[in-house]
């Protein structure tokens, strides 16, 4: 198996696996420019959400780092940003520059969507040209920033498709690979277990301090009477899953046997330690969770799933792995990795852990992944509290 891929060097020296030149809205009410400019320059994408007004502290933080993030990805060849004013958007594009790609920034106040259009399309146009040239050279898989998280999870999950990514990691992680698991609701019950996981005492008391947070904060803050109908979602329990505990010792097992996390990342926050794995702080909600980690830096995404989970996102591939035999025959088009042989004991998951790193290989050096090639690009950003 090689340890080498054919990819991007930004000039940061960061490695990307795509090299998408994206239209990046600063709030809603400047999607549909967006949207034009993208409609007007074929090789650009916009990224149109839901928020970006009237947001303060740390959801405006949090909207800032998301934005600034999701522009500043390795898999991000170029940025246009624009904005209803002249500030927010201004504010994005520097954060963005900082990683020497190009970028430029458009504000519709006093122009109108029309002038703003024309002036953006120009300057995406530019930017498809610089992209359209730009090379894939050898670079070490080492090099890779791979996130995870699973969704639609079931029994075979925890059996089979989770103990895949985590073996992946146990290889890779040593090699020198930035790693970042989260869900951080989806834990409960064996939170013990991940605080026993870090890699110091430290980390391990800022981590359940953090997830405590999140229960006190968010679940037991707004509960009715349980979790029923968010955790385990109605298809976990179809698939035999009856407890979050359940669910979050199948979850676990995305981490592998070795592997111990260095630090705790706040939502779409970038790893600031060096090389290993990170828990970020984050929704169980897949396009959300996904968003994030895109957001924090990672450029490939490994997605177990039982029941089957479309999910994907705009600028990050994300890799679909399932044990579950169903799955497989009826929704085939949307695995990028069969590990069913695992529960059919034709395949250790020494052997799935392999194939899951020849398929980042792969997706690495270009193979779209099954949610690429089914045009899912779900951008879904994360909102704290009600706007101003």
């Amino acid at each position: 198996m090689s340890d080498k891929i054919m990819a991007y060097r930004r000039d940061n020296d960061r490695v990307g696996v795509r090299n998408h030149v994206i239209i990046l809205p600063v709030d809603d009410i400047s999607n549909a420019a967006c949207e034009s400019v993208a409609n007007n320059i074929k090789g650009t994408m916009a990224l149109p959400h839901a928020y970006g007004r009237l947001q303060f502290g740390e959801d405006l933080d949090l909207h800032f780092r998301t934005m600034i993030g999701t522009g500043a990805n390795p898999n991000v060849a170029a940025v246009v940003v624009i904005g209803i004013e002249p500030s927010w958007t201004k504010k994005i594009a520097d954060g963005i520059a900082e990683t020497g790609k190009p970028v430029a920034a458009f504000s519709i106040e006093q122009n109108g969507d029309l002038e703003t259009v024309r002036a953006a399309s120009w300057k995406a146009k530019e930017f498809v040209h610089y992209a359209s040239e730009l090379q894939r050279e050898e670079c070490d898989m080492s090099e890779l920033w791979i996130s995870t998280k699973c969704g639609e999870s079931d029994t075979t999950t925890g059996l089979g498709s989770c103990p895949t990514v985590g073996n992946m990691y146990d290889k890779l992680i040593p090699q020198g690979i930035y790693g970042c698991f989260g869900e951080t609701s989806e834990i409960t019950g064996a939170e013990h277990i991940c605080k026993a996981r870090a890699a110091d005492e430290e980390t391990g008391e800022r981590w359940y301090k953090m997830w405590n947070a999140y229960q006190d904060d968010v679940i037991f803050a707004h509960q009715t009477d349980d979790l029923s109908d968010s955790q385990p979602t109605k298809g976990n329990i179809e698939g035999g899953l009856t407890t979050i505990e359940e669910k979050a010792l199948g979850n676990l097992e995305k981490i592998g046997r070795e592997c111990k996390y260095i630090d705790i990342l706040e939502p779409a926050e970038a790893p600031q330690k060096g090389k290993g794995l990170y828990f970020m702080d984050s929704s169980s909600a897949a396009a959300e969770c996904v968003t994030l980690m895109a957001a924090g830096g990672y450029v490939i995404h490994t997605f177990p799933t039982g029941q089957g989970n479309v999910v994907g996102n705009p600028i990050v591939p994300v890799i679909k792995i399932t044990a579950n035999p169903r799955t497989v025959r009826t929704m085939s088009e949307h695995v990028d990795v069969d590990v069913t042989g695992i529960l059919t004991r034709e395949k250790t998951i020494d052997e799935a852990g392999d194939d899951l790193i020849e398929m980042i290989r792969r997706t690495a050096n270009g193979r779209n992944t099954a949610a690429e090639a089914l045009g899912h690009r779900e951008f879904s950003m994360t909102k704290l509290y009600r706007s101003a």
